[in-house]
């Protein structure tokens, strides 16, 4: 009997020090940063600063404007087809790389060893450029439920993030051709991209300026708990799927509860990232979130914060339940604070910093 117990503490060890070894690059991103703040406050002035930027916008896009008198809600024969709006995102679900799904434990080590906690976040608004690709099997067996929501929160929150990070970057870039009065091959070859992207006419830069936006991370959060059960469900941990996408022409899980004839199925994805990248380009374009994007314009029109809880407003069309969806989500960002994490930013990872010294 003490011969087996012996066996077990050796290869638990032995687990515990491959999983500090596999994670000990991120803890030396995490701790090198202290060391290169200076550089951190530069590249975050450089990237994430947006008031500037975000003020200035509507006298940017007046110019714009009067050539262009197209606003959303004309563009109707704009909505393109899954393939064209998803293609980027399909290319990589194609990807051949075999992602590691690590356990809880293994995850929980990772997190306290970099000091990643959610309490942190709250008071500084930094986030640990942790990318965990998938989740992990165990955390439906988390019996504790204010642990296995905090689990879900730290695994989704800079992947949420990082995308609207993306975004940020691409709309600064974005009103900054359009302040010129002319464009570079490089920018119109750009703009081509993203026509596609968003599911936009060529030239119609009204309309993209107004769809290429960022996502309150509390609602997106909110919605990802809403559709995953907090990560338990089997769309989430066989498919990586965190906001119950369908689809007609690619790769899925069929619902269990389908009707006869029912053809969609839940997209699946090759990582949780391009699940949330797939979430934020599907609201930013489908014709039933166009109120939701118009609510969002105003916000920027009048110099104030996206609030979660107004756009939620707009989701209706989003779950068969209509307005019950919209209690729900409400009630998620309200119950678990999540608005704490809107104005969150993501500490640079360790390519960044390479890129800045």
């Amino acid at each position: 009997m003490n011969s087996k117990i012996k066996i077990r503490n050796k290869k638990l060890k032995k687990n515990i020090s491959n999983t500090l070894s596999r994670f000990s690059l991120s803890a030396f991103v995490v701790v090198s940063f202290f060391y290169l703040a200076p550089i951190f406050i530069n590249f975050a002035n450089k990237n994430f600063n947006n008031k500037e930027f975000t003020n200035n916008s509507k006298n940017i896009l007046n110019k714009t404007l009067k050539k262009d008198k197209t606003l959303e809600a004309d563009d109707e024969s704009a909505q393109s087809a899954e393939m064209d709006l998803l293609y980027d995102i399909l290319e990589e679900n194609n990807s051949e790389i075999n992602l590691v799904r690590y356990t809880t434990s293994e995850i929980d080590a990772l997190f306290k060893e970099v000091k990643y906690n959610l309490e942190e976040v709250r008071d500084t608004k930094l986030v640990k450029p942790i990318d965990i690709g998938l989740l992990p099997n165990e955390i439906k067996n988390i019996g504790n439920t204010k642990k296995r929501k905090e689990m879900f929160i730290k695994i989704v929150l800079p992947l949420i993030v990082k995308e609207n990070n993306k975004i940020r970057i691409d709309r600064k870039r974005l009103f900054t051709i359009l302040a010129k009065n002319s464009n570079t091959d490089i920018e119109k070859k750009w703009l081509e991209k993203k026509y596609k992207q968003y599911g936009v006419r060529q030239n119609a830069l009204s309309t993209l300026k107004i769809r290429m936006d960022e996502i309150p991370v509390s609602l997106a959060i909110a919605q990802a708990a809403k559709e995953t059960g907090w990560g338990t469900s089997r769309f989430a941990l066989k498919g990586n799927a965190l906001f119950g996408q369908w689809t007609w022409s690619g790769e899925g899980l069929k619902p269990k509860n389908a009707e006869k004839g029912e053809e969609h199925k839940v997209m699946k994805f090759h990582s949780l990232q391009l699940s949330v990248r797939a979430y934020l380009r599907n609201l930013n374009t489908h014709s039933s979130y166009k109120n939701l994007r118009k609510a969002r314009t105003k916000l920027r029109n009048k110099n104030k914060p996206l609030d979660s809880i107004v756009l939620s407003n707009h989701l209706d069309k989003y779950a068969e339940t209509g307005n019950e969806y919209i209690k729900v989500l409400q009630k998620i960002i309200t119950q678990n604070n999540l608005k704490d994490f809107d104005e969150a930013r993501l500490l640079p990872s360790s390519k960044d910093l390479e890129s800045l010294i």
